[in-house]
């Protein structure tokens, strides 16, 4: 994150003393950071029929901004183009009597304050907690880790003494990067070049950098800059142990696993917890799309007025500042402020006239990278999958995450396959059955599976188009997986599936895109989306960006709406 631009030269000493200076700022001093919504303020609607905020897209973050910005008195339009509310966030039948989360499918980052603020619990979300944790298949064998260390320890040890000797070290080292990591995706980034306020931001991301020893510093300093392999090579002997740990770093993002700042998105996926246990995950009751369901009812309650199937083809500016949006429909709906939850890259230049950004700004956003080359699919199940190498160990271990990522040679074989033929021909998969734990989501005796997939390029070669070659691209996965379970596909009655393509034109996600924009070091903290504009606010006054674009990026984690609710708020005498 930009603290990191700082620190890994040099000045870090002089970060270190501003953090020491600043203390008392963090302590509730004289000069407040706000770190809370006030959901007291109360405002007066400008004029009869005008709405103070249109929140443009009802995922996640859209929904959290509304609901933030509608508890402190204002009036507030959610304006969705497709016909249900949650973005990624949802829950479909996709075969007679079975249901699934369709593309988010795993909860770990949505984060408490969120949960908390929006009394999502009273309006009817139910987590629970994999209490599995992770089953690597592997030829004619496998790793199976749970949350019992002893266990785990003895299961690595089977491949490695030295592994099982230090898995506990480097995951406390981790878990304490991670805390401060969620320190400061806690709070808005500064803007390059800002005033006062920015400085203080940079400031307290500096003193919470500070807070670390020595040793833990140098370890979020190579975690942010360094590839995921070499980082994982310095650790650990066993290619087995790596391949789970390297899956974290390509998850929603298209690179080899040896490519330069991978290491990041392994962090990043660190951040969250489940139910108060740091680093857990766990899966919704009904599905991801019971997050939104009961967003939807937090924002209902307190005034939000929501409208589905209305797409906005244009912000309107006046003054030079937002002052409406053109539905696809015709309509002109007016407010005091827009904000945006929709890809950065169509929030600036498709949404806006031609014109208003600097050149700058305009090149920049032009060349946002945007591709995370992931292809989800969800399948009915007669029965669970009976791994060849799992024969007589239970059930348990389908209450985690199966992975197909026995290497990270595996990992860097199937980006070089994609980079080339537009799909891996040995995919990596991240399975999980839900049903094992959710009872709702299918018949008794079924189950429903959800599989992430990478990787697979949302542009294929050759002109080929998605809509042609997914069904063969979906029979290649059930058939790798098969050769781990020769069951599978016999089991298989029916699968929903969604190619990159098909994640671009359902959500908006430019190149299929799951985190609105990769996350490399260029493209995170004050860089996102672009230098200039990290806040929140964009180039246009009273405009705003709520989604995950936005800092602190991707992930069901409702901190970019939340954030940018904290910073409207703060600007709202502005408008």
């Amino acid at each position: 994150m930009n603290i990191l631009f700082y620190s890994i030269h040099p000045s870090l000493y002089a970060w270190r003393l501003i953090g020491r200076t600043f203390d008392y700022c963090l302590a509730g001093g004289a000069l407040d950071i706000p770190k809370h919504i006030d959901v007291s303020v109360k405002t007066m609607t400008a004029e009869t029929g005008k709405y103070d905020v249109i929140v443009i897209g009802a995922g996640h973050n859209g929904l959290t901004c509304a609901a933030y910005l509608a508890a402190a008195g204002l009036k507030v339009k959610v304006l969705e183009r497709r016909p249900v509310v949650g973005g990624a966030a949802v829950t479909e039948e996709f075969h007679p009597g079975f249901k699934n989360s369709v593309y988010a499918y795993s909860i770990s980052l949505l984060n408490p304050k969120v949960i908390q603020d929006l009394n999502l619990a009273r309006h009817g979300l139910t987590i629970f907690e994999r209490p599995a944790r992770t089953l690597s298949l592997l030829e004619n064998d496998h790793l199976l880790l749970s949350r019992d260390e002893e266990q785990a320890r003895r299961e690595i040890a089977r491949f490695s003494t030295h592994d099982a000797r230090v898995i506990d070290e480097f995951e406390a080292q981790i878990g304490r990067v991670a805390l401060a990591m969620r320190e400061i995706a806690m709070a808005s980034p500064p803007e390059i070049g800002g005033g006062w306020r920015d400085l203080l931001s940079l400031a307290a991301a500096g003193n919470t950098f500070r807070k670390l020893s020595a040793a833990d510093q140098s370890v979020l300093i190579e975690l942010m800059t360094k590839s995921l392999g070499d980082y994982l090579d310095s650790w650990f002997e066993s290619q087995a142990l790596k391949g789970i740990f390297g899956l974290e770093g390509i998850i929603g993002n298209f690179a080899d696993p040896y490519q330069s700042g991978t290491a990041y998105v392994l962090l990043h996926h660190t951040f969250g917890e489940v139910n108060g246990t740091t680093g857990a995950w766990g899966i919704a009751r009904g599905g991801m799309g019971a997050i939104t369901d009961a967003m939807q009812a937090s924002a209902i309650e307190r005034g939000v007025d929501i409208e589905t199937n209305v797409g906005v083809k244009e912000i309107v500016v006046s003054g030079g500042r937002a002052a409406g949006v053109i539905t696809d429909d015709g309509r002109e709906i007016g407010a005091r402020a827009i904000a945006a939850n929709v890809h950065p890259q169509t929030l600036l230049l498709n949404l806006l006239e031609p014109g208003l950004l600097d050149e700058e700004t305009h090149r920049r956003i032009s060349h946002y990278r945007s591709h995370s080359a992931t292809f989800r699919m969800n399948v009915a199940l007669s029965e669970l999958p009976r791994f060849s190498s799992m024969s007589g160990q239970g059930d348990f271990h389908f209450k985690g995450a199966i992975e197909l990522s026995p290497s990270l040679s595996y990992l860097s074989d199937a980006y070089a396959d994609a980079k080339t033929m537009g799909w891996s021909r040995k995919p990596v998969i991240s399975m999980q059955v839900p049903s094992t734990q959710d009872d709702s989501l299918c018949p008794p005796g079924n189950h429903v599976a959800s599989l992430f997939c990478q990787h697979f390029q949302r542009h294929l070669p050759d002109g080929n188009s998605w809509d042609d070659v997914s069904e063969k691209v979906a029979d290649q996965i059930i058939d790798t997986i098969d050769q781990y379970a020769p069951n599978f596909k016999g089991s298989v009655l029916g699968r929903q599936i969604k190619s990159p393509l098909d994640i671009e034109r359902d959500l908006g996600m430019i190149g299929g895109d799951i985190f609105h924009g990769t996350l490399d070091l260029d493209q995170i903290y004050s860089m996102r989306p672009v230098p200039g504009y990290a806040g929140y606010q964009m180039p246009v006054n009273s405009l705003y960006l709520c989604g995950s674009g936005a800092h602190p990026g991707g992930g069901v984690t409702g901190l970019p709406g939340h954030h940018a609710a904290r910073k409207m708020l703060q600007d709202r005498n502005k408008w």
